[in-house]
């Protein structure tokens, strides 16, 4: 169920899960750009707006620009004088190293590493505690009831109150809940997968048995998969257009995007990307509307984590809300034609 909020900015709200609480269906993340390429006036500019476009919820990690995400995070909280029960902030432990070297006890999902890390954490964040902390992948190499039990305590601490997994197997996370209920602890309310009109088996296939059996919510990330669905590429099938991120930007990311291109599936991606354009102007939208309104479809989908380096994106991002109500059934199977790559069974989405 989703509502708008009462100071008018026409965003929309939905519960986490099965728990009580609320996020904005679009979030903001710091993964590539707070603490990395985006100067830090402009970080603040970025989070400004998306507090003012009604966005209360916002996320990060350790291992995000070697945790420099978190700390300019937390110094926007603190430059604006936002109160704390108005926003929803989130971290991710797991891959370590914020603090220096990768050792060996500083990763991982050990209860020493999942303690100490959100201690960091919320150092460089300076804040007393996070809403939600995510298990920022599985480590197969930690027994889940230790990982369980060690979230717990960092809930029952008050250093969190709620816990979550991010690129976790439906598997996993049944264990994870299984666990948790049989020690009669609290299980992850939310997973955080990635999920736009590409990448879509995960979401609406794997994980369908999950969202009524554990009440597991998502917020997910990649909407628009690193910009190829904001249909900027369309016409680039032979490299990143000059002055584009990608062919810019020395990151890893961007690394990874360029030694794609040209490759057989990003040839078929483009094309099948062009293909939304006219949908897209049918519904008197861009592609980056309707790519971020076609993951607000499904009901399972919490909050939709965005990312931006600029203010005005995230204003035009926000016009994604008046594409949702737009999307009928009729435009769904058009855009399932188009992509070729609808899961079997689909009946989290709403007609």
């Amino acid at each position: 169920m989703a509502w708008e909020e009462p100071r008018k900015t026409g965003m929309l709200y939905r519960r986490v899960g099965n728990s009580g609480l609320h996020v904005s269906v679009l979030g903001l993340g710091g993964w590539l750009t707070f603490g990395g390429h985006v100067a830090n006036e402009r970080t603040f500019e970025c989070m400004k707006q998306a507090y003012d476009c009604g966005i209360n919820f916002f996320d990060t990690a350790e291992s995000y620009a070697g945790g420099q995400s978190e700390i300019i995070m937390g110094q926007a909280i603190k430059k604006y004088k936002w109160k704390r029960n108005d926003i929803v902030i989130s971290t991710k432990l797991n891959w370590g190293g914020a603090n220096g070297e990768v050792l060996v006890n500083n990763h991982g999902l050990s209860r020493k590493h999942i303690v100490e890390g959100l201690h960091a954490s919320l150092e460089r964040l300076d804040l007393k505690y996070v809403d939600i902390v995510y298990a920022h992948r599985p480590d197969r190499l930690t027994p889940m009831e230790e990982t369980v039990r060690a979230f717990n305590y960092v809930i029952e601490s008050g250093l969190a109150f709620y816990w979550g997994t991010s690129e976790w197997s439906a598997d996993e996370i049944a264990e994870a809940c299984g666990i948790a209920k049989d020690l009669r602890m609290v299980a992850p309310i939310v997973e955080q997968p990635l999920y736009n009109i590409l990448d879509r088996k995960k979401v609406e296939g794997e994980f369908q048995r999950l969202y009524k059996r554990c009440g597991l919510g998502l917020t997910t990330f990649s909407p628009l998969k690193m910009g190829l669905l904001s249909g900027k590429y369309n016409d680039a099938l032979q490299g990143p257009p000059d002055g584009s991120r990608f062919s810019e930007s020395k990151d890893k990311f961007a690394e990874f995007m360029r030694d794609n291109y040209g490759n057989e599936e990003w040839k078929s991606n483009v094309a099948k990307v062009g293909k939304l354009k006219p949908i897209a102007e049918k519904l008197g939208a861009t592609q980056s509307q309707l790519a971020l309104a076609w993951c607000l479809k499904n009901a399972n989908v919490s909050s939709v984590i965005t990312g931006a380096s600029r203010p005005d994106q995230i204003v035009e991002n926000v016009k994604c809300l008046a594409v949702l109500e737009k999307l009928t059934a009729e435009i769904m199977n058009e855009i399932d034609r188009v992509i070729e790559n609808k899961p079997a069974t689909d009946p989290a989405r709403q007609d």
